[in-house]
């Protein structure tokens, strides 16, 4: 489990074909000295299991399916990545819980200033958009975000200076691909809601305002 708050902006140092998966090769200035084999790394918000190290260097395997469902299918050697480490219990939550299993991918569909902030507009599938709530929580290529609007095709999200120094969100432009990973209390309390029969549904909520 992540938090959401990018340690460090790692980079593709190799990509190996391995079945119908990859293997990733991650060149990153994490003390890797204190992770260990088979620990848990978030690469731009994809939760991906540590199998080998070197001096400078992690690997990971990537599958299929997160190959299907990421930005990691069009991946290419020397893109940037969102590095975090996973979270302890005796750390402070700074963000919001992330589990690093993206839900789908999302596009930049357009990005103005505002002061010297940054409003992304984020364009994704329905099928995500129905977890995503004006003010609440999102995980973008990793980065822990709140929605500052939402729209019928899309959401938008407000970076700070901070964090678009931070994370590769500096580097985005319109039309780049990011990971989403919506909140999962968002969709336990949805799957709760639409199971209990009660008349209260997506689109009760949406009516009354609160969705």
């Amino acid at each position: 489990m992540f938090s959401g708050i990018v340690e460090e902006v790692g980079a593709v140092a190799s990509i190996v074909s391995r079945g119908t998966g990859v293997v990733l090769g991650i060149a990153s200035g994490l003390p890797l000295e204190e992770i260990r084999v088979g620990d848990s790394l978030s690469v731009s918000g994809v939760c991906l299991s540590v199998k080998a190290k070197e001096k400078g260097r992690f690997f990971a395997d990537a599958s299929a399916e997160t190959l299907s469902r990421t930005t990691f299918r069009t991946l290419a050697t020397g893109a940037r990545v969102n590095l975090e480490r996973s979270l302890s219990l005796s750390g402070r939550l700074d963000g919001h819980l992330v589990y690093g299993h993206v839900d789908g991918t999302g596009a930049v569909r357009e990005i103005r200033r505002a002061g010297e902030s940054r409003v992304f507009h984020i364009r994704t599938d329905p099928s995500i958009m129905k977890y995503i709530v004006f003010k609440g929580a999102v995980a973008l290529d990793g980065v822990s975000l709140t929605v500052s609007a939402v729209h019928t095709e899309g959401f938008e999200v407000t970076l700070i200076p901070l964090t678009l120094e931070r994370t590769t969100f500096g580097g985005l432009r319109a039309g780049d691909a990011v990971n989403v990973e919506t909140d999962i209390i968002g969709k336990y309390i949805l799957k709760y809601l639409e199971g209990r029969g009660s008349g209260i549904s997506l689109g009760f909520l949406k009516k009354q305002g609160f969705a």
